[in-house]
């Protein structure tokens, strides 16, 4: 039986039990990280006494509840012991009567009967970085070895928020709105200060040329952005930064690279030769969510909750 409950009504204990424990693990559905990227907007489905959770971030748009990933959240899904076909479909289900959805991700270790469309993500996996290195390809090693004159001009250091803001704020790419990029900032800032991110820069002749935001916990190291000079691109600097963390703990935590559907970003991940982990994705389009919205069915629940 799958019951839906209110923030207020989650016992946290549980949900953190049934997540750490749970085949799919998954940092981002880590209860501290949903405060802090959705600012506590997210409530949850369980089923039977947490044998199986699925957290539901959302937003309200013109006064409705819409179902939709925060920033900085790939994915969050269904977890549990044993990831079950029969039990999330159930959830899937439940989720596509009782919700407008906008976007809603899974997770790569969740499975349907229903054809659902898949977004690509890439992960190392532990083992010796001698091993992980060997993979890498012979552009990426090319890419690491830099000129004896510029090694000798450049370093590797990790910083604190207020000295990555300023970089980050000059360099961010893809953030539509200032609201956005005010938002995206907050949430970096937030997970800083919480201890679950920390900075790593590259330096050429004293000054920051590259940044990369490292989400880490006891299992997971998860690069959360990278962020550029381009006037230094050909020294390689996030590639050296991104090579430093996993060198640094790929013998004992996952290197999540956060997937993208952009084809460059995608071809630098893949030079460092990690597995591709698809995960499944509902998506609306705006139009979509109108119909929903209107359709008789829907419009019934809606009034009588």
């Amino acid at each position: 039986m799958i019951r839906r409950l209110k923030y207020a009504e989650i016992d946290f204990a549980k949900y953190t039990k049934c997540l750490e424990s749970s085949e799919q693990r998954k940092y981002s559905a880590a209860s501290n990280f949903l405060d802090i990227t959705s600012d506590k907007q997210w409530e949850l489905l369980i089923y039977n006494d947490y044998e199986a959770v699925m957290p539901i971030p959302f937003v309200y748009k013109f006064g409705l509840k819409i179902v939709h990933n925060p920033m900085l959240c790939q994915q969050v899904g269904i977890f549990s012991a044993k990831d079950s076909v029969e039990i999330n479909e159930q959830f899937l289900s439940y989720l596509e009567k009782n919700y407008l959805i906008r976007i809603y991700p899974f997770n790569d270790a969740n499975n349907f009967h229903s054809d659902l469309k898949k977004k690509k993500n890439y992960i190392i996996y532990p083992d010796s970085y001698a091993s992980i290195y060997s993979k890498y390809s012979p552009k990426r090693k090319r890419k690491l070895r830099s000129e004896p004159e510029i090694l000798a001009d450049s370093t590797v250091k990790t910083i604190s928020f207020k000295d990555a803001q300023e970089f980050i704020q000059s360099h961010l790419i893809g953030a539509d709105k200032e609201g956005d990029t005010v938002r995206f900032i907050k949430i970096f800032e937030d997970l800083f200060h919480s201890g679950f991110v920390h900075f790593y820069a590259y330096y050429y002749q004293s000054a920051i040329i590259n940044v990369i935001a490292v989400y880490s916990d006891d299992k997971t190291n998860a690069l959360l952005g990278t962020f550029n000079d381009k006037n230094y691109v050909k020294l390689s600097g996030a590639s050296i930064l991104i090579d430093q963390v996993i060198k640094e703990n790929i013998n004992q935590k996952i290197f999540d690279f956060e997937g993208s559907e952009l084809p460059n970003v995608e071809e630098f991940f893949r030079g460092f030769r990690p597995e591709l982990k698809p995960f499944p994705v509902i998506e609306s389009t705006k139009k979509e969510l109108l119909f929903k919205w209107l359709s008789p069915k829907y419009l019934f629940r809606f009034l009588n909750k």
